[in-house]
């Protein structure tokens, strides 16, 4: 035995029997406290007053049966007992191990001197029941705990089994899903998801992870056949020795009112963008109403220049900059007076000075309006050349933006490949030989790559 306290109670009203359990406890030199009783009213006052680690004790005693001393279901965690019976009496003592006693002892000289051995077994057996009950307990009351929870919360709290089935939910289902508790356990929680969102839940916990938590949202069919949104937190519960899943247990909450405002906001910003894409379509129009001998222009190298854009790796955001830039890079000119604008010939240079103003008059015009900042580096930048000889700012190479370098090439092979009020316009071979010869000094020698594979690609 343990090299520790213990305080041992033995009942037994015959001297023999006592005296050699006594002596046999000494010999063993434990740290063993042992007290004696002659009766049970003696017993219950002693234990009254300190409770012992272990009673052994004569089944029949002058004043009743020790069988009273045992632990019932009211108090499985009462003091252990080990029964002593008289030979011939072995099933009483059956009928008490049954009862609740941890061992019994038929009694010999023998067997009272191998006392301090029992006593250890059952010290031991003892221990291990006491941990036991004590695990169960731990476990009713937290499954108490989380019923409680699960009854009085207002999200939808439910346990399912692998294959769908529903092996508990919490009353808040009514609430969400119109469906009593009773209606829905034992039933498939598949069959109320469309098919790919059920697929979904399981497919998460496909790679056996124990300590992943996932939230995801999902459709739920009610029971008067509407679908609401469902947001819901899932885990598995996994066996210890397999890894396999044993169920999933998750928290849902009804989200459709927020899914409706999302829904209607993303309609509001869609809405809000097509007006932002007409609004600017109807200034291009102006602009072409005005100057009708560059009609089309517009149009034309907004389209060639998002092909030409797309090789670059650009994100679909860029590409909307880009469009936007493009289909406003000559704006400014609403500044320039009809007589420069329209005239049929070649400007001079005053007339020049003055024309080479309408990237500033464009982004004078058009930098107070948010969503069209990001776009306004090709309004403002389209006429800056990679050598520094371009206007308004006079940029050269890279501190020119690349969307501003690349609408640039376009904007002058659409001008050279159309007809003008002052010129014909000019073969695509003689355009292109133009570009490779200003590549590098008017134009980034890369992109006049770029855009002539579009443009190949075009024909």
């Amino acid at each position: 035995m343990a090299e520790q306290d213990f305080y041992i109670l033995v009942i037994e009203d015959e001297d023999p029997h006592a005296e050699l359990s006594q002596r046999a406890f000494e010999e063993r030199g434990a740290q063993i406290q042992i007290q004696r009783a002659r009766l049970l009213t003696e017993a219950r006052a002693k234990i009254r007053e300190r409770s012992p680690s272990l009673i052994i004790a004569d089944w029949r005693l002058p004043d009743g049966e020790s069988m009273e001393l045992l632990p019932d279901h009211l108090d499985p965690l009462a003091i252990p007992v080990i029964l002593m019976t008289s030979y011939g009496n072995e099933r009483i003592a059956v009928e008490a191990l049954k009862s609740g006693a941890l061992d019994y002892v038929v009694k010999s000289p023998e067997s009272m001197l191998d006392m301090p051995h029992l006593a250890e077994r059952a010290i031991a057996q003892w221990a291990a029941r006491s941990e036991h009950i004590r695990m169960q307990k731990a476990l009713r009351e937290s499954e108490a705990q989380f019923r409680l929870l699960a009854e009085n919360a207002s999200d939808m709290i439910a346990r399912v089994g692998v294959n769908g089935e529903v092996l508990y939910v919490s009353p808040a289902c009514e609430t969400i899903l119109g469906y009593l508790p009773e209606e829905l356990v034992g039933t498939r929680s598949f069959d109320y998801f469309r098919k790919e969102d059920g697929e979904a839940i399981l497919s998460l916990f496909s790679g056996g992870r124990r300590d992943i938590t996932h939230t995801i949202t999902h459709e739920a069919r009610r029971k008067d056949g509407d679908y609401v949104w469902l947001e819901s937190i899932t885990r598995a519960v996994f066996a210890p020795e397999t890894n396999a899943i044993l169920e999933i247990q998750t928290a849902s909450r009804d989200i459709t009112e927020r899914k409706r405002a999302e829904k209607a906001l993303q309609e509001a910003h869609h809405d809000l963008q097509e007006a932002y894409e007409k609004t600017i379509e109807g200034w291009v129009r102006a602009l072409d109403l005005r100057d009708r001998e560059t009609e089309g222009h517009t149009q034309r190298v907004t389209e060639l220049t998002l092909k030409a854009a797309e090789r670059l790796d650009f994100s679909p955001e860029e590409l909307t900059h880009i469009r936007r830039g493009a289909l406003l890079h000559d704006m400014g000119k609403m500044a320039i007076p009809d007589e420069i604008l329209q005239k049929p010939g070649p400007l001079d240079e005053l007339e020049w000075t003055k024309m080479r103003q309408h990237p500033q008059y464009a982004y004078d015009m058009l930098s107070r309006i948010s969503y069209l900042r990001p776009a306004l580096v090709i309004p403002w930048h389209h006429h800056e050349r990679w050598d520094g000889s371009g206007y308004p700012r006079g940029l050269r190479g890279e501190e020119i933006p690349l969307e501003a370098r690349l609408f640039s090439i376009v904007d002058v092979w659409d001008a050279l490949c159309s007809d003008r009020p002052y010129r014909k316009k000019l073969p695509q071979a003689e355009v292109i030989r133009y570009l490779h010869e200003k590549a590098g000094h008017l134009f980034d020698p890369k992109l006049v790559e770029v855009f002539l594979s579009v443009v190949e690609n075009e024909d």
